[in-house]
Parts: C-alpha cells; structure tokens; sequence
C-alpha cells in the first residue's frame, strides 16, 4: 500500500495541491493510507489530458485496445492477494467478498471487453426501395457506432474495483477516455487499477484518476467542458445534481442510482431458496447495495413462517473482523454511516414496526459495525419500506392476493430489481412483466453479467453490462449513399 498516494493526470502520478488525508479501515478504525485530494485546477488538468487523447485512442484499432484491456486483467488477476487485502481494508468487505466479487469481478470485466465485440462494426447496408424523387432517390445506408468522447467515471464506495471496471472497460474498449473520480472513502483501490492499466500499456491521457473528499473535485469533473459524458453510480440525490449540470450542456448521462427492492413472496414459495436470497441483504457488504431485497411482501398465508425463518437465518449471522473466514457481516463504510442505518432502526420503532433480530449494535471493542436488522409487522407508508436505508435492514409488509402484491412492489419511487419467488413459474414470470423495475429475478437473486442493467424510475438513466455497455459508451451514426 502507498502511504501517500499521488494523483494519475496525463500519464504522470502528480503530488495533490490539496493534499492528503486519511482513508480509515472500517473493521479496525486504523489508517489503511493517504488518499490525495485534488483541486479543481488539477481536476480539470485531467479532463484537458483526457481530451487531447482521445483523438488518437479513439483511432487505434479496436484489436489493439482490447489488447491493452487483457493485459489489464491478467496484471489484476496475478495481484488478487494484494488487491483485495487493499480493498478489504478500504470497504470493510469480507475477505472472500474482497477477492471474488470485487478484484475478481474487475478482472472479469477487464477480459470480457477484451473481445472484440461484433456489434461494435457496422450493421448490414440498408437499401430503402425508393426515396422522395423516384428510382433516382434510391439510397443505402448504415449504422456504425462512434465513441462519446471523455467520459467522467463517478464510482461508488461499495465496490472500488468491479465498480469502477464496469465503467472503465467498456468505455476504452469504445474509443473513449476517462476521468475517474472514486469515492473518497476507498479510493485507493481505484489507484491500483490505474497503475495497472499504467503498466498493460495504456497511452497517457487515457485513463486519469482525480479523488478528494471535497464536493468540488466531483463538481469539476462533472462540469468541464472537455467531458462529454458522465457516468455515475451513486444516491438519487447526487444523481439529481450531476443530470442538472449535464442537461445544461446536453452531456449524456448513464446514471445507476438509489434501489428499495422489492421481494415479492407467494404461499406457494419455496422458502428456503427465499430466505436464503433475502438473506444476502444482510451479509453482501452489508447491506450497502442498491440491488438487495431489502423491502419484503410476504402472502399472508407464509408471512408468519418467513418473519420466522429470516429472523433464524440474520441470527445465525456472524458479525466481526471481515479478515476472520467465518465472519458473514463486516462493518458498514463509516461511524456516520452507521448512525444513519442506526437511526432508520429507531425510526422504525416509532412508526409501528417490531424489531425481530438484530436492532442494537453489535458489542464488539471497534469498528462500524451494524447488526443484520428485520423489521416486521411494516406497512408500505413506513419511511423505513420507503427509504433505502442502505444497509442490512429488511423490513416485511404482508399481502393477500396478487393484485396487492403487484401494487405494493410498484409503489415506490425506485425500479431497480425486484424479485419473486413462487412455485407456480407461469405467475412469477407474469408478476415480473408487471414490475415497473429494470431487472427482475425469478426465484433468484443471481445476475446474468451480460443482461442489461438499469432503472425504472428514480433508479437511473440508461443500461450497461454486457453488449449494453458498449451501446451506452458510444453514439450512433448514419452513413448514407446512392444505391
């Protein structure tokens, strides 16, 4: 780990005007190392670099780029034991969620678009059968995609390498720059993959790395005029802002932004495979996910046995040193953000909810520790169901048939994935076409990494993943001709 981290602009690792300051362990409260915080004039610097590469990036050959993007991952997979003690260390993570899902996952995104993706070349020619002024009108046409330009990359806290990979990926695979800006409590991490895409080969300008804790680093590498696109994972609240700031200057936008999902759970359920999936909410980085079930809607006739068997699962639970191979439950990201989650709990007490598990906080000598939290007896008006608390706290609202159940998931500001569980699969799949979400798992909690994700709603703007990625990173052009 570097004790004092400097910035990447332009190729150069760059002393920051602003500074250092102290990224914090959330399982230990001791120093993980020295993050730079960067000012706007350095921000904007890493903007300008982007600009000024794009041009040739954009013109290498796409084999060539997605030579760079393999070297990439492979340099990341042989240092998976050192990243992911670095990221378990900046996240609070366990150490199996460190290496799999986080490292693991970048280097997995980095292979992925390592390929040369078909649909990047152009669609077959279309010829139209006869234009305004007759034969002579005939035309031919095609559609190739051309990339956006400079992309700024706004990461979330959550998961500094699969995050961040997703973005960077499939934007340089288009032709595109970027400018990432990490969040300012794990940005370290963020700074091992440029070194690593330092290292692959990728040309100066290419990939810059800007952090701080300062609103105006962000704020900087949203508004510069040198970015063409913003994409941002991150709260509804901050998506706002940042849209704000690209509607005025007609800046594209993929947002993936807040989620309360829903779990709709029918009497006919195979409750295992349900509390099981549920569950995940309170062990996968502890609930700071915008996919979790976190919002449950039990069919009156399994309600009782599902409060049941979730308040015996979240008790089963263990909570402590993510470095331990047992622990399930690490600390959320910081002490205010465990006030936060803290205080949704008691918020629920006061509106009517009971707390079945969990609900005080774990006795352990340090660390943001919050234990796996169920609320019942809920109704969908409870700030705590409409909220996203994010954190690992799932509250139950009963419902009788399927009407209500369908009415009760939709009813919300957020569509980001919902799910069902039922033993009847022509319902489950028909009560998913009526979710007003941008994913819906069936019976599962799993991800098809090439499906394409997104919002409904105030979940976000946009879709990546997959072939989708590629789409959202680049523009689509018309060439016509005489036929």
């Amino acid at each position: 780990m570097t004790a004092r981290q400097p910035l990447f602009v332009g190729g150069s690792w760059v002393e920051p005007d602003g500074g250092h300051y102290e990224v914090i362990d959330p399982a230990s409260e001791e120093s993980v190392g020295w993050a730079p915080e960067a000012s706007r004039d350095q921000v904007l610097a890493a903007c300008a670099a982007a600009r000024e590469a794009f041009g040739p990036w954009s013109r290498t050959a796409p084999e060539e780029r997605a030579a760079v993007l393999g070297r990439a991952a492979r340099i990341i997979a042989d240092r998976l034991k050192e990243y992911a003690s670095l990221a378990r260390a900046e996240t609070g993570a366990t150490l199996g969620t460190a290496r799999g899902m986080q490292v693991g996952v970048a280097a997995a995104r980095f292979r992925r678009y390592a390929c040369v993706e078909p649909a990047e070349w152009p669609i077959p020619p279309q010829i139209n059968e006869a234009g305004p002024m007759g034969k002579a009108g005939v035309m031919g046409a095609v559609a190739v995609r051309q990339p956006v330009g400079v992309v700024t990359c706004v990461t979330s806290y959550n998961n500094p390498w699969a995050n961040p990979a997703g973005k960077v990926a499939p934007a340089l695979a288009m032709g595109n720059t970027v400018v990432v800006k990490p969040a300012p409590q794990d940005p370290l991490s963020v700074y091992r993959m440029a070194q690593a895409l330092e290292e692959a080969g990728v040309p100066p300008g290419v990939v810059n790395v800007v952090s701080g804790r300062s609103t105006g680093v962000g704020e900087a590498a949203v508004a510069s005029p040198d970015v063409d696109m913003v994409s941002f994972t991150g709260s509804t609240a901050v998506g706002r802002r940042i849209a704000e700031v690209c509607g005025r200057d007609m800046k594209r936008q993929l947002m993936e932004l807040g989620g309360k999902g829903a779990a709709v759970v029918f009497d006919d359920a195979d409750l295992r495979s349900a509390v099981a999936g549920i569950g995940t909410t309170f062990s996968f980085y502890s609930g700071q996910i915008c996919t979790a079930p976190t919002r449950v809607l039990a069919q009156r006739g399994i309600h009782d046995r599902l409060v049941e068997q979730l308040t015996a699962y979240a008790d089963r639970l263990k909570v402590g040193d993510p470095r331990e191979p047992d622990t399930v439950v690490g600390p959320v990201i910081s002490a205010a953000h465990r006030d936060r989650v803290e205080s949704y709990v008691g918020l629920g007490r006061k509106e009517g909810a009971v707390v079945v598990a969990g609900g005080q906080r774990p006795d352990l000598p340090r660390g943001f520790y919050v234990a796996p939290t169920l609320l019942a007896d809920c109704t969908n008006d409870m700030r705590v169901v409409r909220e996203e608390i994010f954190g690992p706290v799932v509250a139950v609202v009963p419902f009788d048939d399927e009407e209500e159940g369908i009415a009760l998931a939709n009813d919300t500001d957020y569509g980001l994935i919902d799910y069902v569980w039922s033993g009847d699969v022509a319902r489950a799949f028909r009560v998913a076409r009526r979710l007003r979400a941008g994913g819906v798992g069936v019976n599962t909690v799993g991800r098809n990494m090439e499906a394409p994700f997104g919002g409904f709603k105030k979940s976000g703007v946009g879709r990546d993943v997959g072939s989708y990625a590629l789409h959202a990173y680049s523009e689509v052009q018309a060439i016509v001709w005489p036929g």
